[in-house]
């Protein structure tokens, strides 16, 4: 029998996020199983971090410090959304001892961290980002993604497009993996004419010229992919114009979840979202994890902490049917496989590629009946959906 252990980090900030230990183990006490969290909690972009982190943590508080019966430690570090940073601490980490990680939140942070990781023959479970280029041939047997393939969104995007009956568009992302991933998916379903496709800096502030592009375009909607920070000054820019009472957006929920929509105040009404979740979805694991998530922290979850949950509990599905003994590395991988653990999102299952297959949703902002905004789901728009590189993978 196991003695049950809290060891894992609690009470980071963005600007003080270090590694640690909440409590040491007992001296009788087995060693509990060390997971590497490498996310983004500084920068503008920290409060994405801050979400996937507390999310993660939220399971491994039900379980009074364990996932799936095996006590974990949670290393947290913060890789301050520079790529050189993350692969420096995922190579600490590794020397250390750590064969499983997860935290990731850019898909170039991740294009550094993953491979590093990999090559030891250690685990990587993505939460968050699904780069195309570990999608199809660059697919890897101790690579899982709990979160989505990064096309996925905007594939969704361009179906409510479609929906929606907008003839001609103006796209928008920053110029990085995840932006032209973005850009591809969005455009292998849409159905109109793209009169223009702009990119941008990943860490842009001032949109006064692709606003002035847009405007000269005349569309009939805009899709744009601008997460954190971003997507906060994309929002107000554009209210501030004048031109969104004049060109309806179309965005993935990155581009406005619940922490944003606070942050933008009334610019994001009547906005339209593609999205996999939704604190609103009509499940019971979805209910409970929302009314945890805002008693635990105070706060309404993101998309971000969901997925994290999602993350932690496909963890805790493997960790439970190996013991947490990891190295019987072929049981561990087919036990992530089976994926047997009640999402969040509703339907969960792995492709060949070992990303997901999920429903995808068409949401509108509204505000509730506290007066308050959030995305309330029109109708689905994809069920079952599985991205477009999983054949390429020779797994």
């Amino acid at each position: 029998m196991r003695t049950r252990i809290t060891a894992f980090t609690l009470g980071l900030t963005a600007a003080t996020a270090l590694s640690g230990v909440l409590l040491a183990a007992p001296a009788d006490a087995a060693d509990p199983l060390r997971i590497g969290f490498i996310t983004t909690l500084s920068t503008p972009a920290g409060y994405i971090g801050e979400d996937e982190r507390d999310g993660f943590k939220l399971a491994i508080t039900q379980e009074d410090g364990k996932l799936g019966g095996v006590p974990v430690e949670l290393v947290v570090e913060d890789d301050a959304l520079k790529p050189a940073n993350a692969k420096q601490i995922a190579e600490r980490m590794t020397g250390d001892g750590i064969r499983l990680f997860t935290g990731v939140n850019f898909s170039n942070v991740l294009s550094a961290v993953a491979p590093t990781v990999l090559k030891t023959g250690a685990f990587y479970v993505s939460l968050n980002p699904g780069p195309s280029v570990f999608a199809g041939g660059g697919c890897n047997p101790n690579y899982f993604v709990a979160s989505y393939q990064n096309d996925n969104f905007h594939e969704a995007g361009g179906l409510a497009a479609n929906e929606l009956g907008y003839k001609k568009v103006v796209i928008l992302a920053p110029n990085y993996q995840a932006g032209r991933d973005a850009l591809e998916g969005f455009k292998r379903t849409y159905k109109g004419q793209v009169v223009s496709e702009i990119y941008t800096k990943l860490d842009q502030t001032d949109f006064s010229v692709e606003l002035a592009r847009i405007r000269s375009a005349a569309p009939d909607a805009i899709y744009q992919f601008h997460p954190g920070g971003a997507g906060i000054n994309f929002a107000k820019q554009y209210a501030n114009s004048g031109l969104a009472k004049e060109i309806p957006m179309v965005l993935p929920v990155f581009s406005m979840d619940a922490r944003m929509m606070a942050a933008t105040g009334d610019a994001a009404e009547g906005y339209y979202i593609a999205s996999n979740w939704s604190a609103g979805l009509d499940n019971a694991a979805n209910k409970d994890f929302v009314a945890d998530f805002e008693k635990t922290y105070g706060r309404k979850p993101t998309i971000y902490a969901a997925q994290a949950y999602d993350t932690a509990k496909l963890i805790a599905s493997g960790l439970d049917k190996v013991d947490g003994d990891i190295e019987k590395q072929d049981a561990f991988r087919a036990a992530l496989k089976a994926a047997d653990f009640t999402s969040v999102r509703g339907s969960f299952a792995f492709g060949q590629n070992q990303h997901p297959i999920l429903d995808w949703y068409l949401m509108r902002v509204e505000r509730g009946a506290d007066g308050q905004l959030g995305d309330t789901v029109v109708r689905k728009v994809a069920t079952a959906m599985q991205d477009a590189y999983a054949a390429e993978c020779k797994m």
